[in-house]
C-alpha cells in the first residue's frame, strides 16, 4: 500500500487530535435528554442542564417520529454550539452525522462502531452501551470505540426492566484504557461511589431533567455536577 499523501496525513492526525479532545472531555454529569414533544421547553432545559455543570449532552428521543427528531436535534445543536457541552445523538448516526453532532452512542442493535465512524468521520465520538457485560465492552473498545457506558447500577424508572450492574464492574473496567460511564437510576447520593469504583462520567436522565422547569434542571445539574468533583478531590 502507498503511503498517504503529506496532505491526507496531516488531515488525519488533526481529526485524531480532534477526536482526543472530545474524549477528554467525557467526565462528571453526562444528560441524557427525556422524550420531550415541546421543543423549546427541551432546549431551555438543555442550557440549564450544561449551566448546572453536564459535560456533554446525549439526546435521546424513543417516542418522537422522524421530523421531531430532526427538528430537536438541531435545536440542540444550536444549544450545544453556545455552550461548548459534547453533544452526542443516541442510536441514529445518519442523525448524529446530519446536525453535526460531536458523536453518537450505539446501543446493542445501533450498528457496528466501524460504519459508524465512515458515517462520522475520524473527528467524532462513538460510545458504546456494554450494560453489565465486560466482554461486550472489551471487544467494543477493541473496535475502536471512544468510551464505554455500564448498567444501569440502581433501580431506573425510564427503563425498568434494564440488566443491572455491580459497582464492582467499573472496578475492572478502569483498564480499558477509555473513559467509563455509568447508567442507571442514580443519583447526587450515589453519583460519588460509582466515580471513586471507576466511573469517569454518570449518564443521569430523571434525576436532571425530571422537574417542572428549567430552574430546578439547573439546581439539580449543579448538585449532580458537584457530588461527582467532590469524588474526584
Amino acid at each position: 500500500m502507498r503511503p498517504a499523501p503529506p496532505m491526507f496525513a496531516a488531515a488525519t492526525d488533526a481529526s485524531l487530535a480532534a477526536r482526543r479532545a472530545r474524549v477528554a472531555r467525557i467526565a462528571g454529569l453526562y444528560a441524557v435528554t427525556p422524550d420531550l414533544a415541546d421543543t423549546a421547553d427541551l432546549a431551555a432545559r438543555v442550557a440549564a442542564a450544561i449551566a448546572g455543570g453536564a459535560t456533554v449532552v446525549q439526546y435521546r428521543a424513543k417516542t418522537a417520529d422522524a421530523q421531531l427528531r430532526r427538528t430537536q436535534a438541531e435545536a440542540l445543536a444550536r444549544v450545544h454550539a453556545a455552550s461548548g457541552a459534547l453533544f452526542i445523538v443516541n442510536d441514529d448516526v445518519a442523525l448524529a452525522a446530519a446536525v453535526g453532532a460531536d458523536g453518537v452512542h450505539l446501543g446493542e442493535d445501533d450498528g457496528s462502531v466501524d460504519d459508524a465512524r465512515r458515517l462520522l468521520g475520524a473527528d467524532r465520538i462513538v460510545g458504546v452501551s456494554c450494560y453489565n457485560d465486560l466482554a461486550r465492552a472489551e471487544a467494543a473498545v477493541a473496535a475502536g470505540a471512544d468510551y464505554v457506558a455500564f448498567g444501569s447500577f440502581y433501580p431506573s424508572g425510564v427503563k425498568p426492566d434494564a440488566r443491572r450492574a455491580d459497582p464492582s464492574l467499573l472496578v475492572r473496567a478502569r483498564g480499558l484504557g477509555v473513559p467509563v460511564v455509568a447508567i442507571g437510576g442514580i443519583t447526587a447520593a450515589t453519583t460519588p461511589g460509582l466515580i471513586r469504583a471507576g466511573a469517569d462520567a454518570v449518564a443521569v436522565i430523571r434525576a436532571v431533567f425530571g422537574f417542572a422547569d428549567a430552574a430546578d434542571v439547573l439546581s439539580a445539574a449543579r448538585a449532580l455536577s458537584a457530588a461527582a468533583d467532590r469524588a474526584v478531590a
